[in-house]
């Protein structure tokens, strides 16, 4: 509660604003007033469809300070994909922005947070963020008042600061997140807050070597996990630099906001360093980054050019650390030592008091060969529970049935003689372009209501240190996959998915591979058009459709 930076705030268009911890507290204790008069009490959940903005960080405090749970989802989803999520835990009050701005464009959110509003009736107030413009349009919109309007007297009470939080046991919930599978809608995992804070503080303390005098952006939106883990750097006391909108729009913005802000710690995606490398970004000519101690890198692996890159074109003396873990856990199973050599390639060290280890198939123990991330013994991060599991069989089913007892996260890692790990990417059939983590489910929910397509299956592909999003589909006779038929699937799951889920290449298949039991198979598929062996071949129920996916031209490219 004093006068140092707590948020700053960058977008496309430069610095935007500042909060102290002073303001920080003032503006929370506000929020929080108002959620009380709406009536938000312990346990009731409060959703945000927010951009990237200090707003997002506030109402998130605000809420949980009260004992509410807080979920959050970034603009670019569509409104099946909001309500995907937010419609399974029903929230009191959404927050919401007019809109949020892309690679120069701006996006309107207004419609879609309309949809939202009409489809889940327990929402009892949407407040909307002017972000676009000074008075968004709002009538349309059930329930809506504007954020100030909304934070006048009587309902805040003309708080002026937060007033002390509420106590509640160490696995009291503290956030929602989703996981997307092959079936079904996404997994609405329950965070507790006692364990989420000592994950986060384990890891931005003693691994990321985070002080208060410190400051640290990650790039990430709302709908991310590290946008949860960077926020807790506030516990820490240090500076969080926020941005919102496109890495390289323009190329050298985050570079030019690391310059301007005195940046310590830079957390990106492997993804931007790889493209950063493509554009020849050379900011060790070009900006000062004298302050600059750490690089965090996550999202898929990073590549071993990426880390010459890093210390060749970047900074030759900042500690780079590629980290690991996912919202399942809300934190990282492998992460950086500010105390230890980087080996090119691999990932510092395992995390503090995690008993991780990678497992043969079998379930023995391996060490320096390919394998399954498991981890042997409880950590404090674990989901507390599954949003509507009440018996707990989705939570288990989820990471306990593979080895009983041990949790398998679903990635293949390798332990290395310096005690180190690799990540080669996703051992289950979750797909993770650009590092952002999908279930296949959402896709086949949009691509088979267009009336040509009988069945499809999607797969990602690893492609140029990366994974790309390939789309197989099986049309009905007589139906050639055309240019505008291609663009009609892709415009229809960027409308009602996300950009994140468009697949990169579409490709006509006269049949999908399925088990004896009617599943698909797409583990199957991408191993083979990785060129690995097919386990399991003898449980298909056509194995000869496993034929058309071979050597195909298309995936060349």
């Amino acid at each position: 509660d004093d006068d140092r930076p707590a948020l700053v705030f960058w977008n496309e268009q430069g610095r935007q604003r500042e909060l102290s911890y002073s303001e920080l507290n003032a503006q929370v204790g506000k929020v929080a007033a108002a959620l009380s008069g709406e009536g938000v009490e312990t346990g009731n959940r409060v959703a945000g469809f927010l951009p990237n903005l200090p707003e997002a960080v506030i109402a998130m405090l605000a809420t949980t300070s009260l004992g509410a749970i807080w979920s959050s989802c970034s603009p670019d989803f569509g409104a099946n994909g909001v309500l995907d999520r937010f419609g399974q835990i029903q929230p009191k009050v959404l927050f919401c922005a007019d809109g949020y701005r892309y690679a120069g464009k701006q996006i309107d959110s207004l419609a879609r947070a309309r949809e939202v509003r009409e489809r889940i009736p327990e929402i009892k107030r949407v407040v909307v963020i002017p972000y676009l413009r000074e008075q968004p349009a709002i009538e349309g919109i059930r329930d809506a008042l504007l954020w100030n309007s909304w934070l006048t007297p009587p309902r805040t009470a003309q708080r002026t600061r937060l007033e002390a939080c509420q106590r509640f046991e160490f696995d009291h919930p503290l956030y929602i997140m989703y996981s997307s599978g092959t079936t079904g809608l996404p997994k609405c995992m329950v965070h507790g807050a006692g364990g989420t804070l000592l994950q986060h503080l384990k890891e931005l303390v003693l691994h990321t070597d985070l002080r208060r005098e410190d400051r640290i952006f990650y790039f990430t939106t709302c709908g991310w996990m590290m946008w949860n883990w960077l926020v807790s750097s506030l516990a820490v006391g240090a500076t969080v630099v926020l941005y919102d909108g496109a890495p390289l729009f323009p190329a050298t913005v985050l570079w030019d906001m690391a310059e301007e802000e005195g940046i310590t710690v830079f957390g990106t995606s492997a993804k931007y360093l790889a493209l950063s490398e493509k554009e020849g970004i050379e900011p060790a000519r070009s900006h000062d980054l004298s302050r600059l101690r750490a690089i965090l890198s996550t999202g898929s692996p990073l590549a071993n050019h990426s880390y010459d890159y890093v210390y060749q074109k970047i900074k030759r003396d900042v500690h780079l650390a590629s980290i690991s873990g996912g919202t399942d856990i809300i934190s990282c199973f492998a992460l950086g030592n500010p105390t230890a050599p980087v080996w090119r390639g691999e990932l510092q060290t395992r995390g503090l008091g995690m008993s991780v280890d990678v497992f043969d198939a079998e379930g023995q123990s391996i060490r320096d060969r390919e394998g399954e991330l498991v981890c042997t013994r409880p950590f404090p991060s674990m989901p507390v529970r599954f949003w509507g599991d009440p018996d707990g069989s989705k939570y288990r089913g989820a990471y306990f049935e593979h080895y009983s007892g041990v949790w398998r996260h679903g990635d293949w890692a390798r332990l290395t003689p310096h005690d180190g790990l690799v990540i080669l990417g996703r051992s289950d059939a979750t797909l993770n372009p650009g590092g952002v983590r999908i279930g296949t489910a959402e896709i086949y929910r949009q691509v088979e209501q267009l009336p040509e397509v009988v069945e499809s299956l999607v797969v990602g592909q690893e492609w140029e240190a990366d994974t790309r999003v390939v789309l197989f589909v099986r049309l009905r006779d007589g139906i050639a996959l055309t240019d505008d038929l291609v663009a009609r699937i892709r415009q229809r799951i960027r409308d009602y998915a996300s950009p994140h889920h468009v697949p990169r290449k579409v490709i006509q298949v006269v049949d999908i591979p399925r088990t004896i039991s009617g599943k698909i198979t797409e583990l199957a598929v991408r191993d083979l058009i990785h060129g690995r062996p097919v386990a399991n071949v003898d449980a298909l129920a056509n194995p000869a459709a496993l034929d058309q996916f071979r050597n195909l031209p298309e995936l060349r490219t």
